[in-house]
C-alpha cells in the first residue's frame, strides 16, 4: 500500500557571526592584494573570522540555540540534530554530539555530514527526510564553519575567500509550524572533481604522522578557473531543475552559496532574472561554506525579504564535487 509522507516546513532560523571583522585592507597586510583586487574579483569587502577559543561547535550552539528560540521549541522536543561542517572541532567526535549535550537536547540522535559548502543543504535534506518518514518530529539542521583556521596566508587565490560562522534552521511537520513547506530537494555529487577544493594532507591518507606529511599542504588548495566553470553552469542547472514547472515570476527569492559574487552574477544573467530576485551577503561575510546559506536565509528573514507565501529556493554546491538545491513556500 501507498507510504504517506509528513510535509515538512521550517519553524525558525538563526545565524552567528564571530564578532572579529576582517577586511580587505587587513588580508592587504599579510598577503600582496588591494582591496580593490579582491572586491572586483570576488565581491567580498570583508569577513568574520573567528578568536583563539571559539570553534565550530561554539557558532553553531549559538545559531542553533537561536533558531530554536524563533521556533518555540523546547531542547527536550528536539529528537535529531544535524550538522554540516568540513572544520569540525575534532576528528571525533562530531559538532552534532558537542551542540547537543550544550543546548541540552537530551532526547536528540546527533551526527555530522560532510559535503563541504553543500553541508547544510545536505544536513536539511537529511533531516526532512527523518521527518517525512516519521522518524524524527523536530530538527535542527545546521551549518557551520571555522575555514580561518585552514587558511595559507601565503596565498591570495584561496586566504581572501573564506569566513566563520554557522547557521541554523528547526524542521518539524508542517501542520505544527504552517510556514517554510519543503516542496522540493536535489542532491548530487561528482567525486572526479575532488581535487578542485581540497585539503591534500591531514586525513588518514596522510596523517600527521605520515613521514611524508607535508604541514604546508594542510590547507584548503583550490583550482579557481575549474571551479567558476563548474559553479556557473551547477548553479544555472540546479535553479532549473528545482523549480521545473513553477514560472520564474512565482519565485520571489534566490538564496545562492555565497561562493562568488561573479559567479552568482553569471548564473544571474543566463537565467535573465533580475538581480533583485538573488540575495547577497558575501560583501560582508565571504564565502562560510556550509554556514553560507542558512546564515543567508535567516538575514532575509529578518530583513523582510521573505514573507508569508513566497517561494524561494536554495541553492550550493562545494567541494566533493556536491551540491544542492531547496524548493520552499513560506
Amino acid at each position: 500500500m501507498p507510504v504517506t509522507l509528513t510535509r515538512v516546513g521550517i519553524a525558525g532560523t538563526g545565524s552567528e557571526l564571530p564578532p572579529r571583522v576582517v577586511t580587505n585592507d587587513d588580508m592587504a597586510r599579510l598577503v600582496d592584494t588591494s582591496d580593490e583586487w579582491i572586491h572586483q574579483r570576488t565581491g567580498i569587502r570583508e569577513r568574520r573570522w573567528v578568536d583563539e577559543g571559539t570553534n565550530c561547535s561554539h557558532l553553531c550552539e549559538a545559531a542553533a540555540r537561536k533558531a530554536l528560540a524563533a521556533a518555540g521549541v523546547k531542547p527536550e522536543e528536539v529528537d535529531l540534530v544535524i550538522v554540516g561542517s568540513l572544520t569540525q572541532d575534532h576528528l571525533m567526535p562530531s559538532v552534532a554530539c558537542l551542540v547537543q549535550t550544550r543546548l541540552g537536547l537530551v532526547n536528540a540522535a546527533a551526527f555530522d555530514v560532510m559535503s563541504a559548502c553543500a553541508g547544510f543543504l545536505t544536513a536539511l535534506h537529511t533531516a526532512e527526510t527523518y521527518i517525512a518518514a516519521g522518524r524524527a518530529r523536530t530538527a535542527l539542521a545546521i551549518g557551520g564553519e571555522t575555514l580561518s583556521r585552514y587558511l595559507d596566508l601565503t596565498d591570495r587565490s584561496s586566504c581572501i575567500l573564506f569566513g566563520d560562522g554557522a547557521g541554523a534552521a528547526v524542521l518539524r511537520p508542517h501542520k505544527d509550524c504552517r510556514q517554510g513547506e519543503i516542496l522540493r530537494q536535489v542532491l548530487g555529487a561528482d567525486g572526479s572533481g575532488y581535487d578542485f577544493i581540497h585539503i591534500p594532507e591531514g586525513g588518514s591518507e596522510h596523517p600527521h604522522n605520515h613521514p611524508d606529511y607535508n604541514s604546508a599542504d594542510h590547507f584548503i588548495r583550490i583550482k579557481g578557473r575549474d571551479v567558476y566553470r563548474f559553479a556557473v553552469t551547477k548553479m544555472t542547472e540546479l535553479i532549473l531543475q528545482v523549480t521545473e514547472g513553477v514560472p520564474a515570476d512565482e519565485i520571489a527569492l534566490v538564496v545562492p552559496h555565497q561562493v562568488n559574487q561573479r559567479i552568482i552574477e553569471a548564473a544571474r544573467e543566463r537565467l535573465e532574472w533580475p538581480s533583485e530576485k538573488f540575495f547577497v551577503n558575501i560583501h560582508k561575510y565571504g564565502n562560510t561554506s556550509a554556514a553560507s546559506i542558512p546564515i543567508a536565509l535567516d538575514e532575509a528573514v529578518r530583513e523582510g525579504r521573505i514573507k508569508r507565501g513566497d517561494k524561494i529556493v536554495l541553492v550550493a554546491f562545494g567541494a566533493g564535487l556536491t551540491w544542492g538545491a531547496t524548493l520552499i513556500q513560506w
